[in-house]
């Protein structure tokens, strides 16, 4: 009956978004394949090499992930070399375009695979727009912050970063998101804070699956210059989880 269709389909957009993460996940990490050839860390020893949340984060940490910048397998990438000269030129500004593209494919996929209604342009402009205002520009100054404030790539150091980005700043970032959704569709602030209220662990709880994993990679051999990007390519599966429970 009724209710054996919807857990059939239920069941069915969790293994879409299952898949759709797990292959989002190698696309990202292959995409900072291991070059041998590459030194594992450039030190420079200068007190400016520390990277700042208030300046341009030229990265002096090399990722033991990351490929020389004109090459991959099989080639150039087109755009990767002026990619990486704008995240040093304008970095905010180059990180708020990256999470734009993030989250507008994150909402297409997600109406197109997972939506059987109208294509809803408000709600894509919606998103697209908090990439680039919000998910942008906070995760430039808060992974360069955090950064800062634990250095190094040790598992202690590491396992430090993904629990404060899971248990301090994820809550956050979720209010943030749900508050900017209630904002823009014109909802009461009761209505918002009901919304929070009623998904915000929902929505926690579906991030505590799924980035610890993530930001231990991150932290562990991506540069800080190169983890919005390294973010986004994950993000564009979870988006369309976001995006389904921020639009419910």
């Amino acid at each position: 009956g009724f209710r054996r269709t919807e857990a059939i389909q239920s069941a069915t957009m969790k293994l879409n978004l299952t898949i759709i993460l797990v292959i989002s996940f190698c696309l990202a990490a292959s995409a900072f394949g291991v070059n041998p050839q590459q030194p594992t860390v450039k030190k420079v020893a200068t007190v400016d090499s520390v990277p700042s949340a208030f300046r341009k984060d030229s990265a002096v940490v090399q990722s033991r992930l990351f490929r020389d910048v004109n090459k991959v397998r099989g080639g150039a990438v087109p755009g990767w070399a002026a990619y990486n000269r704008a995240l040093e030129d304008s970095p905010l500004i180059a990180k708020a375009c990256t999470s734009l593209v993030g989250w507008a494919l994150g909402d297409l996929l997600t109406q197109f695979f997972l939506s059987n209604a109208a294509f809803d342009m408000k709600r894509f402009i919606t998103l697209s727009l908090f990439g680039f205002l919000y998910h942008g520009p906070s995760g430039h100054y808060f992974y360069n912050w955090l950064d800062s404030k634990v250095e190094g790539t040790d598992g202690k150091s590491v396992a430090m970063k993904v629990a404060f980005d899971q248990i301090i700043w994820c809550p956050l970032f979720m209010t943030v998101f749900f508050t900017y959704l209630g904002v823009v569709n014109g909802d009461s602030f009761s209505a918002i804070g009901n919304k929070i209220k009623n998904d915000l662990l929902a929505a926690c709880q579906g991030s505590w699956k799924v980035w610890p994993i993530v930001h231990a990679v991150n932290f562990r051999f991506i540069s800080t210059k190169h983890r919005l990007v390294f973010i986004n390519g994950v993000q564009i599966a979870f988006n369309m989880f976001l995006s389904l429970i921020g639009n419910k």
